[in-house]
């Protein structure tokens, strides 16, 4: 086995860096307004910061009472539901009422059943008025 040859690489050539134009003295006063104006950006990015905790904060309490409002509406929802249902079996009653009085004057019958319809009627009326102010509609 004969031993191998390497091959040396070439040197690369630095190559020249670009000189930089060497950095011109402020005078006093510009330091200075650099200086104010330095601040003026730290404070803002401050505010920023601040503003946005802020923003933040409201977010989650706007959250916290629409999930109250939310559960508020449902607890409502829930006995204007359980009324609806006690005027509906009412209305069930006054229906078997009146099939047992079939007897009686068919005036006296639907003049009833039509109080307690129109009853029932507006109560739902008024609950779908509720629930349409309460979403903002």
């Amino acid at each position: 086995m004969s031993p191998q040859k390497t091959t040396k690489r070439p040197k690369s050539k630095k190559r020249p860096q670009p000189k930089r134009a060497p950095k011109p003295m402020m005078s006093r006063e510009a330091r200075a307004v650099y200086g104010e104006v330095q601040k003026g950006v730290r404070s803002l990015e401050k505010s920023i910061v601040e503003i946005q905790r802020g923003l933040r904060k409201a977010e989650q309490k706007v959250e916290a009472d629409a999930r109250g409002r939310i559960r508020i509406m449902r607890k409502d929802a829930r006995a204007q539901m359980s009324l609806l249902k006690a005027k509906r079996r009412e209305a069930a009653d006054a229906l078997r009422r009146v099939r047992a009085a079939a007897s009686g004057s068919w005036d006296d019958i639907k003049s009833s059943v039509d109080s307690v319809l129109a009853d029932v009627r507006a109560t739902a009326v008024a609950v779908a008025d509720r629930f349409r102010t309460a979403l903002g509609g």
